[in-house]
C-alpha cells in the first residue's frame, strides 16, 4: 500500500504544491522547513506520522462495539472510498445542524453505526484513525464544500482568527499575515495552512490534529483555549480551509 501511496501521493501533492507558488504566494509549511525535516516528510519509511497511518489502516479492518463492524464493513477500500473526502471537511451534519470536522465525523461514526461509542478527541485511535483516512486524499487539492449552511460559521471562524486573544493580546492574523515568514525568537513564523493535519510535530514527538496545534498557539498567547471538539475550533478550521482551498493535502505531514 505505501508503494502505491508513495509514487501516487508524494508526486501529486509535491506537484499540486508546486502549482499553488506558482499562482500565488501563499507557502505551506513544508516550504519554510529544513531539507532534511522536508526528506522526512517526503519519504514514507522515515515519516513518523505514517506510524500512526498504519494503526489507523488496522483499526478502519477491525470489528468494534456490539454491533461488531468495521469501518470496511460500510466503506469498503479506503483508498476508494475516502479519496478526497479529507480534502471536504469540516461539512456540514444535518443532524446536529452545525459543521463537523473529519474526527468528528470518524467519531460520530463509531458511536451511531458501531455502536461503540464516540472516541475521545486526541485519543490515539481517533487520531489514527483521522490520519489515515487523511492519507486517501494526499495530493488532493483542499475544496471547502459550497454549502450555504456553512457561511455563518465559516463567517464566524474569520472573525475569531482576527480576534486579539489572551494576556498578550495576540491574534492568529497578527502573526499568520502580517508577519509570516518572520521569526518568533528562533522560530520562523508560518502561513499557517492546514494542509497536514493530523501531522508529526517534532516538538511533539507524536501525530496530532489541527484542534492541539491550536490549543498550543492559544496557550502561547496565554488565552483560555477552546474545548476540545468545541464549535470555535470547528469554525476556525472552516475559515483556514477556504484560506487555503486549492493547496495540496499532505497529510500526515512532519513539521518542527
Amino acid at each position: 500500500m505505501w508503494n502505491e501511496l508513495r509514487s501516487a501521493g508524494v508526486i501529486a501533492a509535491l506537484a499540486l504544491c508546486a502549482g499553488a507558488r506558482a499562482e500565488d504566494a501563499r507557502r505551506s509549511g513544508f516550504d519554510d522547513m529544513g531539507p532534511g525535516t522536508q526528506a522526512m516528510q517526503r519519504e514514507d519509511s522515515s515519516n513518523p506520522g505514517m506510524l500512526s497511518a498504519l494503526e489507523g489502516e488496522s483499526l478502519w479492518s477491525a470489528p468494534a462495539g456490539p454491533a461488531q463492524t468495521s469501518c470496511a464493513s460500510c466503506h469498503g477500500e479506503a483508498s476508494a472510498s475516502m479519496k478526497g473526502v479529507a480534502a471536504r471537511y469540516p461539512a456540514f451534519d444535518t443532524a446536529s445542524q452545525r459543521p463537523l470536522d473529519l474526527a468528528g465525523r470518524i467519531s460520530q461514526c463509531r458511536d451511531q453505526r458501531q455502536q461503540a461509542g464516540p472516541l475521545p478527541r486526541e485519543s490515539r485511535e481517533l487520531v489514527a484513525l483521522t490520519t489515515y483516512v487523511g492519507l486517501q486524499s494526499r495530493g488532493q487539492p483542499i475544496a471547502p464544500p459550497e454549502d450555504a449552511r456553512l457561511t455563518p460559521f465559516r463567517d464566524a471562524g474569520k472573525a475569531l482568527y482576527s480576534q486579539r486573544m489572551g494576556q498578550l493580546n495576540f491574534s492568529c492574523a497578527q502573526c499568520h499575515d502580517e508577519n509570516a515568514g518572520g521569526h518568533l525568537g528562533a522560530a520562523l513564523i508560518p502561513q499557517a495552512h492546514p494542509t497536514g493535519y493530523p501531522l508529526y510535530r517534532l516538538e511533539w514527538q507524536a501525530t496530532g490534529s489541527l484542534q492541539r496545534r491550536l490549543r498550543n498557539c492559544m496557550i502561547g498567547t496565554r488565552a483560555e483555549p477552546f474545548t476540545y471538539g468545541g464549535l470555535e475550533y470547528i469554525e476556525l478550521e472552516l475559515f483556514l480551509m477556504q484560506r487555503a482551498a486549492g493547496m495540496a493535502i499532505e497529510t500526515p505531514a512532519v513539521r518542527p
